[in-house]
């Protein structure tokens, strides 16, 4: 019987595909040990039990990046936490552990080599995190989402996705998702959305208001589906065609029935978009380190997506680049036809691939 311990969290980009492999393990073994490491703070707190694994607890230590009160600190609380990691590996008899970045991953590599357990890198992004650049240098493997990410001895396997992606069928699902909408399923439909918290940028561009571009969409022909966010106050005209929803819990439905996408360019929506063969327009978040301007990057080089500039996008912006799109079917078919070149269904079997390695190497199978 393995005993797998997976590390990772703080938010849904390190929750989901770290969930992902979980879910894989168990339904390749249910007789296997699935472990959960993470901290009381982060997003796996209320995600990982309730998709019935046990989560074991780290201290959250944040790396310092200037001098303060927490860098200070720092000496004594990093030691405390690889401390309570390698306690869990030792009284749980973890043969690997796989980190996904985040909070729990770095001390959970430390741990993991101080123990003499294999342990594998998986990196979401295309620009890497600090947990997973230092673990990269003595992991057994390394896997990244994106061609180009800047990682030691990385290989690209590809995202591990929502199992409801992974198995969409987007022409069988279509008819459902124009019902679930309230669109007709005959007419092309343009997908808009900025995560969970939507894109007021993106709302802005499409939403009521002057300037904005709903109405030309409509005008081309096409429907419009715009995903707000919760707390948007966007008002919803009420015309047909136009259906704006403050949030959905059917995103396999909306990208069934999605023909071209506008997002922004998260690791895991750029990963679904790319495996699903969608052609799309991003808008990347203007905001961090530029993460999302570089996950869109492999996307753009193909020919399956546009980027444009958050600062550059409005009604305007929509009108004279992204309209024009909507009558070109034979670039929006070229871009889609691209998107296999960049994206993969398969991430999560890649992953568990290398996990199977690195015990076969380590002699624990």
């Amino acid at each position: 019987m393995t005993t797998y311990l997976l590390a990772g969290g703080g938010t849904a980009g390190h929750v989901n595909p770290l969930l992902a492999v979980a879910d894989a393990l168990r339904a390749r073994d249910p007789e296997a040990v699935v472990l959960v490491l993470g901290t009381r703070e982060g997003l796996e707190a209320r995600l990982v039990p309730d998709r019935g694994y046990e989560l074991l607890f780290v201290d959250k230590v944040p790396f310092p990046r200037r001098p303060d009160k927490a860098a200070a600190a720092f000496p004594a609380r990093f030691p405390r936490a690889i401390a309570q990691v390698r306690a869990h590996i030792a009284q749980r008899d973890v043969d690997v552990v796989v980190g996904f970045g985040g909070y729990a991953s770095a001390p959970a590599y430390v741990a993991a080599r101080r123990e003499r357990v294999p342990f594998i890198v998986h990196e979401a992004n295309a620009r890497p995190g600090l947990a997973n650049v230092l673990g990269a240098r003595r992991a057994a493997g390394v896997g990244v989402a994106f061609e180009g990410t800047p990682l030691k001895r990385s290989r690209v396997v590809g995202m591990p996705l929502r199992r409801e992606i992974v198995t969409l069928d987007r022409d069988a699902l279509r008819g459902e998702g124009a019902v679930h909408f309230g669109l007709d399923p005959e007419k092309p439909v343009l997908l808009v959305f900025g995560g969970s918290l939507g894109a007021q940028r993106l709302n802005a561009a499409f939403g009521e208001g002057h300037g904005a571009a709903w109405r030309d969409v409509l005008d081309a022909g096409w429907q419009l589906l715009h995903i707000t966010g919760e707390r948007s106050e966007l008002v919803d005209p009420g015309v047909a065609g136009y259906a704006l929803r403050r949030y959905v819990d059917r995103m396999d439905l909306a990208f069934a029935l999605a023909d071209l996408i506008v997002s922004r360019s998260g690791a895991a929506t750029v990963s679904e978009i790319s495996a699903l063969g969608i052609p799309t327009v991003y808008v990347p978040y203007a905001v961090g380190n530029g993460e999302q301007a570089r996950n869109a990057s492999s996307a753009v080089r193909a020919g399956a997506a546009m980027l444009i500039a958050d600062a550059d996008f409005t009604g305007d912006r929509v009108r004279s680049e992204i309209v024009p799109l909507l009558a070109d079917d034979a670039r929006r078919a070229a871009m889609a036809a691209a998107a296999a070149s960049v994206g993969t269904r398969t991430g999560t079997e890649n992953v568990v691939a290398m996990i199977d390695d690195a015990l076969r190497r380590s002699g624990r199978r």
